[in-house]
């Protein structure tokens, strides 16, 4: 399998979570960082996590479920070789 090192796509979410990381991230700030953070800030940064952060972690899951089950698939057929 191959592993996209440079992906494309933006990794969406619907409008409820992301109200709730818009919050998570403005109270992040104010609690660890002691800056207040607006609706329009906090939108914007997680615009940037999901557009070139997420997609990386979105693949770097795929690639790990996929060795996951490919090393599953060849324990299983050496059961079957026995």
């Amino acid at each position: 399998m191959s592993r996209s090192t440079s992906p494309s796509s933006k990794v969406s979410i619907n409008e409820q979570n992301r109200k709730e990381m818009v919050e998570a991230i403005k109270i992040y700030y104010s609690n660890e960082r002691g800056e207040e953070f607006g609706d329009l800030a906090a939108g914007f940064l997680l615009d940037f996590f999901l557009e070139q952060i997420a997609p990386h972690i979105y693949n770097q899951g795929v690639y790990d479920a996929y060795k996951y089950m490919n090393e599953r698939t060849e324990d299983l057929l050496s059961i079957l070789k026995l």
